[in-house]
């Protein structure tokens, strides 16, 4: 198995970018974890293009993530995640940011760890509560249960989300400097999992 990397300190701010990632970079975790702003600033530094696999879903199945299910039947969802995160990791190398359980599903899951690296952006409950009280964007939540059910769920996804490549923690600061973390986390990894990997260019 590959190892997990939790590198919290970053010694030096903007690390240099002397490659590209060989695979796909595909963004995991709970909601308010920074998936989308982390993912954009990630995908600029490396000069590739970033993809909010919701977006791609909702657009596809011409409705809102939430009522998927009860248009489409049970477990069209999930059907439908997995069909849209698969195409884009077989598209290009590229950021792909994914819904907050896409990989709590097995076979989503299972396609990410064989053909892109995994980077579960892992935020604890206080921050996270912090992050998504209030917002009206989040349907998995309900107005004033927003600790109790992120509480929920990170006991239930947590354990899943530990097969992930890289483990990046998200804490307040920038999201800038979370960037610089996830670089320095992901080029030990390559050089750790990629030896012989060879640059491809200067970002």
């Amino acid at each position: 198995m590959p190892k997990i990397y939790e590198d919290y300190s970053v010694n030096t701010a903007s690390p240099m970018v002397s490659f590209m990632p060989p695979k796909p970079l595909v963004l995991v975790g709970l909601m308010g974890c920074g998936k989308t702003s982390i993912g954009k600033r990630l995908a600029k530094r490396f000069d590739i293009p970033f993809c909010d696999s919701d977006t791609e879903v909702e657009q596809s199945a011409g409705c809102a993530l939430t009522d998927i299910d009860a248009i489409f039947g049970d477990g069209a969802l999930q059907d439908g995640e997995y069909k849209i995160i698969s195409k884009l990791i077989s598209q290009q190398v590229q950021v792909i940011a994914t819904g907050c359980l896409s990989f709590t599903y097995e076979r989503t899951r299972q396609y990410i760890k064989e053909n892109a690296i995994s980077i579960w952006l892992k935020g604890d409950l206080e921050t996270l509560t912090q992050r998504v009280t209030g917002r009206k964007d989040r349907p998995l939540l309900e107005p004033g249960r927003e600790r109790e059910i992120l509480s929920k769920m990170i006991d239930e996804c947590y354990p899943i989300f530990e097969e992930a490549d890289i483990q990046v923690k998200t804490v307040d600061e920038s999201a800038n400097l979370t960037v610089d973390r996830v670089i320095v986390s992901l080029t030990d990894f390559i050089k750790q999992n990629y030896p012989g990997y060879h640059v491809l260019r200067s970002v």
